[in-house]
């Protein structure tokens, strides 16, 4: 799918915000519509069809929580989360009713774009998988982790694990060098796409973190200063 062909909904009930964030996202070459409450924002789903939703979680009428729940319930729509909140409790139950990412504000306009970009390239690369699977890597297993390419799907200790797209990317790119320390700048440019970003390194962090909430916080090794290792046992 063409970059300028790609429909973006922003949902956010400030003005101000959803104004900024749809006129970075045209300037990226993106189709941009916006909403302002939860029921606008369900028919401009129904009306346009968008390939992303930016989705802030605090909306009138009915909440973001609430309107992720209902186009999922449509159809599989890449969703990214925005909360003036960073309680783990809103956060996991963002992505359980099906946003793919999230940002916390206040949030720079530049990692937003970057974000959306992720989305869209872990989306293709998902399609290419589906498309052409003799491509796809074979399981990986390391310890009590293994992960699935093909399926996109990751267990710990045989208990299986809810990733968001983006943080599966990141967890397979750490598995394929287990114990390297990967800088946070070539893993931003990896999993990210998004190189030369002076500060963008919360970017990685937070997903980092996110991990650690998940699979375990032994999983992955902070170098400070530098970057992330994979541990697994020897």
């Amino acid at each position: 799918m063409a970059l300028t062909r790609r429909r973006v909904l922003v949902v956010d009930d400030e003005p101000t915000i959803a104004a900024s964030v749809a006129a970075r996202l045209r300037a990226e070459g993106y189709t941009v519509d916006v909403a302002h409450d939860g029921p606008s924002a369900m028919a401009r789903v129904a009306e346009q069809e968008p390939d992303l939703v930016v989705l802030d979680i605090m909306l009138p009428g009915f909440d973001g929580l609430e309107v992720c729940r209902r186009i999922q319930a449509r159809r599989s729509v890449p969703v990214l989360m925005l909360t003036a909140r960073d309680a783990e409790t809103d956060l996991l139950v963002g992505l359980a009713v099906g946003a793919d990412d999230y940002l916390t504000k206040p949030f720079s306009i530049r990692e937003l774009a970057a974000r959306v970009h992720a989305l869209f390239r872990t989306v293709e690369r998902a399609a290419q998988q589906h498309a052409h699977p003799s491509t796809v890597a074979p399981p990986i297993v390391l310890g009590e982790l293994e992960i699935d390419p093909a399926q996109r799907r990751v267990s710990c200790r045989g208990v299986p694990a809810h990733l968001t797209p983006i943080e599966f990317d990141l967890l397979l790119h750490l598995a394929g060098q287990p114990r390297t320390v990967l800088p946070r700048e070539a893993l931003l440019a990896h999993v990210w796409g998004w190189a030369d970003a002076p500060g963008a390194t919360r970017t990685v962090d937070s997903h980092v973190k996110a991990l650690r909430r998940k699979l375990g916080a032994d999983l992955i090794r902070t170098v400070h200063g530098v970057g992330y290792a994979l541990e697994v046992p020897r």
